[in-house]
């Protein structure tokens, strides 16, 4: 590897840490998703979790916390702008069969941490496959500990 080039860590945001993202600022759902938007880290989803973002997106009970615009921003920016898999392996590990796309999007895209605020099911996995998981606050910490001071 050349010295130029930068080690970035992958992270899946879980779609619950997403939509805490647009539903109140300065939490640290948040923060991380400004996070990825400044280029700190790679942000790895699927064509499957994007399809179960923009449908969480449409719930009428979540849709007076946040604007259409803000939705339809975040839904492009991830589109565009992150390491989308397509090709998921069939995975088991979680009685949901949404967590279970979530650990078969981390898998796929080699993804470093997956980050999530399921404290019943996810978190308590721990580690699947070498890949940590871990709350935002965790990655969070993570992340500063790699910008240079």
């Amino acid at each position: 590897m050349r010295l130029s080039e930068k080690l970035v860590l992958r992270l899946v945001l879980d779609t619950n840490i997403l939509i805490s993202a647009l539903l109140r600022k300065n939490t640290p759902p948040y923060l991380l998703y400004q996070a990825w938007r400044v280029n700190l880290f790679e942000l790895v989803t699927s064509t499957s979790q994007l399809e179960e973002l923009q449908r969480v997106m449409a719930y009428p009970k979540l849709q007076r916390y946040f604007t259409p615009e803000e939705a339809q921003t975040m839904l492009a920016g991830i589109t565009a702008s992150t390491l989308c898999v397509t090709s998921l392996p069939i995975v088991s590990y979680s009685p949901d069969p949404d967590d279970n796309i979530i650990l078969a999007t981390a898998i796929a895209g080699k993804a470093d941490y997956l980050v999530s605020g399921d404290k019943s099911d996810l978190l308590k996995l721990g580690v699947i496959e070498d890949i940590l998981i871990i709350t935002p606050r965790q990655a969070l910490d993570i992340l500063q500990q790699l910008i240079p001071t």
